[in-house]
């Protein structure tokens, strides 16, 4: 029914063509909105303009999506996956991180070639965040999952070394001839000797994680266990958000890659610290404008009173008080007098005289808990 109508509307308009007819538009935007509807939902999307129309492809509508093709091999995400995903925390907040993963580059790079007497390069490819369970799931399999403690930060994080790197490391260190692929053997658990030679590596780049942080706060990164499976590396709510550092380390024609992790909850103690966009950043202190505003301080003049003694009475005695009055202390002429300044006790000490002066020798501070209670008592 859809075709005859279809062709019945084309004949119409060809036939108004000949004819010199004025109508020949109208009908021409009715026939496309009818194929249009006509061919279902989804194919198409129409986007009006002035006094045209134009038609997005499939590829356009996947863009705007967020579906675009290679997108997962890049690992960008746009359109409206991008808004989906956005809720993740963007390392760029701490920019002291790079500093800090750039340092332990070179020293790993010197660390390292000292480690396998041979030829080690290694480079950062990237820094970015990820959910916690994400990575456990994204881990290649297999690989030596390392677990260590930042002892001052009370936390812990995940050293990953993946298997190209693990034969890598065994073939130099056991003395493989250069120019030769590391031989892989797999459906197989790691061996005694590859795990410590393994542990010995991890233990090196540990060592050199403490330098790379020491200019920050001083931190020990001691290795807690070694595993393979990544359920028993959790040391974190799949939920959490986490650093992911991504290392290269070539021995020329060897090599793999190396994943350092570092939870959220972990840099939280330093978290100040990593804000600073470079090393010694004092966050828009000036040190010309606080040592005038101390210099200004010292040469304050402050009002001290010494007070006596503190009573409270009715209204109508002191409204009858008169000239000659005799008003009792309840302190004696030995006993300890409080002075304040500004209505705050700071100290106590004994009256006294000094010349024609009379004066006050202070002989002990008040402490801040006492001096909280003191003006509670006075204010209730």
């Amino acid at each position: 029914m859809a075709d005859e109508d279809q062709d019945a509307m084309a004949e119409a308009w060809a036939a108004d063509l000949e004819n010199g007819g004025g109508g020949g538009d109208a009908l021409a935007a009715e026939w496309e909105a009818m194929v249009g509807a006509d061919s279902g939902p989804g194919a198409a999307i129409g986007v009006s303009g002035l006094g045209a129309e134009r038609i997005l492809n499939q590829d356009e509508i996947d863009s705007l999506l967020g579906f675009a093709t290679g997108e997962e091999a890049s690992g960008e995400r746009s359109g409206i996956r991008a808004l989906i995903n956005s809720a993740l925390v963007s390392y760029e907040r701490l920019p002291m991180l790079e500093v800090v993963f750039d340092r332990l580059v070179r020293l790993m790079t010197t660390s390292l070639r000292n480690f396998t007497s041979d030829n080690v390069e290694v480079s950062l490819d990237s820094i970015s965040s990820i959910r916690f369970g994400d990575y456990l799931n994204s881990i290649p399999l297999p690989a030596i999952i390392s677990v260590f403690r930042a002892e001052q930060l009370d936390n812990y994080g995940l050293m990953t070394v993946d298997s190209n790197l693990i034969y890598s490391i065994v073939d130099v260190l056991l003395g493989g001839r250069r120019g030769t692929v590391a031989m892989r053997v797999e459906g197989r658990p790691y061996t005694t000797i590859e795990r410590v030679l393994v542990t010995r590596m991890v233990e090196v780049v540990l060592a050199d994680t403490k330098q790379a942080f020491a200019p920050l706060t001083e931190v020990e990164f001691r290795l807690d266990r070694i595993e393979t499976n990544p359920r028993f590396a959790a040391i974190a709510r799949p939920a959490n958000a986490a650093i992911l550092v991504k290392l290269r380390i070539d021995m020329e024609d060897r090599g793999g890659r190396l994943e350092l992790l570092l939870p959220y909850a972990t840099l939280e103690p330093i978290r100040k610290m990593l804000l600073q966009q470079f090393m010694g950043e004092k966050f828009g202190r000036d040190n010309i404008w606080e040592s005038h505003l101390a210099t200004e301080l010292w040469n304050t003049h402050m009002e001290v009173r010494a007070v006596l003694d503190d009573q409270k009475l009715p209204l109508s005695k002191v409204l009858d008080l008169k000239v000659g009055d005799t008003l009792m202390f309840n302190k004696g002429p030995d006993a300890q007098v409080e002075v304040h300044c500004g209505g705050v006790p700071l100290t106590r000490g004994r009256i006294g005289r000094l010349g024609h002066r009379m004066a006050v020798r202070v002989e002990e501070p008040i402490s801040a808990a006492a001096r909280r209670a003191m003006m509670k008592a006075r204010s209730a």
